[in-house]
Parts: structure tokens; sequence; C-alpha cells
């Protein structure tokens, strides 16, 4: 849907990369490497969304750094309208709502970075059956279109992966039977 509405494939990279962890930052070369653009194609992407206000940058140095400008009126509108079009809207309603004993869940690798590659790497804390969890996943990946990758660990299985992970950006979706959208541990 995104795709249709905003034709430039760049443009929607940007905002998938901003908007769904609102806490991404990243700069132009990084950018057109991680996207597999061009460094112009991606300036030209960049400079309008920050002549549009939904981008904001600082200097780092000589490295112009970008991040989502939360204070822009329709920020709260495009990281819905970006979750919605990733699904993680869908996996929340449909998938951890309906498990049970939920004490955390959180999105790991590509979509945690902002990447859009079609497999969610989901994490899940807490204990629930398994297979239910399974069958749930085959209908929402058929909602969303994407591959859902899951994990679920105990209390002591996540401080043991915690510690191997620390570097690793984590976007919580579930905290304790709440929706978190989006917060970055």
């Amino acid at each position: 849907m995104l795709d249709f509405l905003i034709t430039s494939k760049t443009r929607v990279k940007l905002l998938l990369k901003f908007f769904l962890n609102t806490e991404a930052k990243g700069y132009l070369r990084s950018l057109a490497e991680e996207f597999g653009e061009s460094t112009n194609a991606v300036r030209v992407e960049l400079n309008r969304l920050a002549e549009a206000g939904l981008l904001e940058s600082e200097n780092e140095g000589r490295t112009k750094v970008y991040r989502a400008n939360k204070k822009h009126m329709l920020f709260g509108e495009l990281h819905s309208i970006v979750k919605k079009y990733v699904g993680i809207d869908r996996l929340i309603e449909d998938v951890l709502s309906k498990l049970g004993n939920v004490e955390l869940a959180f999105i790991t690798g590509d979509y945690a970075r902002g990447i859009d590659s079609g497999i969610i790497d989901l994490v899940i804390i807490g204990e629930i059956d398994e297979l239910y969890l399974q069958s749930l996943i085959v209908k929402v990946e058929e909602l969303i279109g994407r591959k859902i990758q899951s994990l679920v660990l105990n209390g002591q299985g996540f401080k043991q992966l915690n510690e191997e992970i620390k570097t690793e950006k984590m976007l919580i979706v579930w905290n304790d039977k709440k929706a978190l959208w989006g917060r970055s541990v």
C-alpha cells in the first residue's frame, strides 16, 4: 500500500527506516549502502523529507546524521502508517493479545533497524502454548505478506539472550499485557 501512495522506493525505505524504529539514525553513505542505492538518490529524498520537516539532522563531526522529527505534527500518523504497512499492528492484535501470559515481546533484526526485509524476528518472553502461537503466526503471515520467525523464552532464557545481544536493536511491542508501539531498548 505505501509503495502505491509513494512512488519513490528510496523514500519508502527512508520512511521505514526512520518511522518504524523512531530511535533510528543514519547518514547519507550508510543509508545508500544499506539500501543498495546511489548516494545521489538517497540525498535527494533525505533533502525532501528534511525540507518537509519530517526528518531532522545534526552534524556529528563532518557527518550529517538524520532521524525522525518527533515534534512534527504528522509524526504519530506516519509512525502508525509504517507499522500498519509492515503489519506490526496485526502482529500485536492477532497474535500477542491472544497468547495469554506474555511478559515481554520485541522485534529484533532488520525491522528493529528499520529495514523492510520481509522477515520479522519476534522474541516472546513468557509461558505460552507454542503450537497455538504457530497457528496464529501462519494466519498473520498471510494477512501482512511477511514471514514471522518467533523465539519463545522464559525469564532465564531471556537473561542469557540479553547478555548475548546487548548491541542488537530491540523494538519492544508488548510489555505486561500492554502494547508499547515501537519503544526501543
